[in-house]
């Protein structure tokens, strides 16, 4: 297939499968991934571990196969797991925004992926901005934290400045109104 100037081509490859990422998700699933990058990108400066943006192929079985996933946000440590353009380690962080086309895979199949690869904290956000977080015990995903925003300073249930932290990188902090700034 023939890409036109400026287009990019996204799949990921599940048992198998292959699943076309094309066209891209909506501006707001950007500038969603943007936000929550730029923060973390901040907090790791200094640090050996890096941060990608639906930019690095996660091959969560490289000794069985040759599947891999494109997470929208993905935090790696372990440096000598980056060949080329992907990652076969194990990310301490993955963040997948949600679309309409992809939000059952990303609540489903993708979510049991990482938990199954060792994926330490695992965020569903949604442009509808909601924040699912997920944190891996004992083998297992638990949902520890779930938010919806509510930013009209005016109502009681008004939280646009309430603080979320990686569980890894405590030090990385983010509000939900930073989040999803930008969005109208």
């Amino acid at each position: 297939m023939a890409l036109a100037a400026g287009e990019h081509w996204r799949d990921e490859k599940i048992d198998g499968v292959i699943y076309d990422m094309s066209p891209s998700p909506s501006f707001r699933h950007g500038i969603i991934n943007n936000n929550i990058n730029t923060v973390i990108k901040a907090g790791l400066k200094g640090s050996l571990c890096l941060v990608f943006m639906e930019n690095l192929d996660f091959k969560y079985h490289p000794d069985v196969n040759d599947d891999y996933l494109c997470p929208d946000i993905m935090i790696v440590c372990d440096r000598k797991y980056l060949k080329g353009g992907s990652y076969s380690g194990v990310p301490r962080f993955v963040a997948e925004t949600v679309s309409h086309s992809t939000a059952k895979r990303d609540k489903t199949e993708k979510k049991d992926i990482y938990e199954q690869a060792g994926v330490e904290e695992y965020w569903i956000v949604s442009p509808q901005r909601s924040v699912e977080i997920y944190y891996l015990q004992n083998g297992k995903y638990v949902l520890e934290q779930n938010y919806m925003l509510q930013d009209d300073k005016e109502d009681e249930e008004y939280n646009g400045d309430t603080e979320i932290s990686l569980r890894a990188f405590p030090h990385i902090k983010m509000t939900l109104g930073e989040i999803f700034e930008g969005l109208d």
